[in-house]
């Protein structure tokens, strides 16, 4: 574990090839490009929480591996490798990576859909960052899942080798994640006064930047059979 401000090759563990990936995306512009050209990990063969040494080798991520490579980049470049955790009732959890512009917050984002892509450093607060993810945070239901927001956690905590340069799946990140202080976006009359999406908006937020591999898809219809099955019995 190193409290560098600027983290070297060595810092990380690297090899020059893959921290020149890295140091190249010296620009918020950059790292997000980099991001959303990269394929989306659909984890056909299980869960994962794989390091950034294993997600440039792959070129595909999810939320949370994306967060860690543009938390790395932004680390390379001087600034502090933060993210956050977004926790939804009954949905999936996402994380961001967190940057600052002229005092205002922004977050890099990976994301196969449309509603929780990045944000530009506009944001005066970490709640109102969050806040602007509630609207299109839906699960397959349509019913906005967004409840709550965590502490920034600087990623400088943990050894590079787990998160970094690591070939395994590195789980004590997401860990520690949910076990960092949440903070509450809506109470009960909140819920109450949130608005249904209506057609239209179901409609684009449906789309998906990468089509789901036939394996998933496979595996989704026989989830949904297995759930009617046992609805019925």
């Amino acid at each position: 574990m190193t409290r560098r401000r600027f983290a070297r090759r060595e810092d990380l563990g690297l090899t020059p090839a893959e921290f020149a990936v890295l140091r190249r995306l010296d620009s918020p512009r950059k790292i997000q490009a980099f991001l959303y050209a990269m394929g989306q990990n659909f984890e056909l063969k299980g869960d994962t929480c794989r390091p950034v040494r294993v997600v440039l080798r792959t070129r595909t991520a999810h939320c949370i591996e994306g967060a860690m490579l543009a938390a790395a980049a932004l680390w390379i470049q001087g600034e502090p490798p933060l993210v956050m955790d977004m926790r939804a009732h009954r949905d999936f959890d996402h994380v961001i990576t967190l940057f600052r512009r002229n005092g205002l917050w922004g977050a890099f984002s990976k994301t196969n859909g449309i509603g929780l892509r990045c944000r530009d450093p506009v944001f005066r607060t970490l709640r109102e960052l969050a806040v602007s993810y509630l609207h299109e945070y839906t699960n397959k239901r349509e019913v906005k899942t967004l409840r709550e927001f965590s502490l920034p956690c600087d990623l400088r905590r943990f050894d590079p080798e787990l998160w970094v340069s690591g070939e395994k799946n590195c789980w004590s990140v997401p860990e520690y994640l949910d076990e960092l202080p949440h903070f509450s976006l809506l109470n009960g009359r909140h819920l109450k006064a949130l608005l249904p999406r209506d057609p239209f908006e179901k409609r684009v937020g449906a789309m998906l930047q990468f089509r789901k591999p036939a394996a998933l898809l496979r595996k989704e219809l026989a989830r949904k059979k297995r759930r009617k099955n046992s609805g019925s019995g």
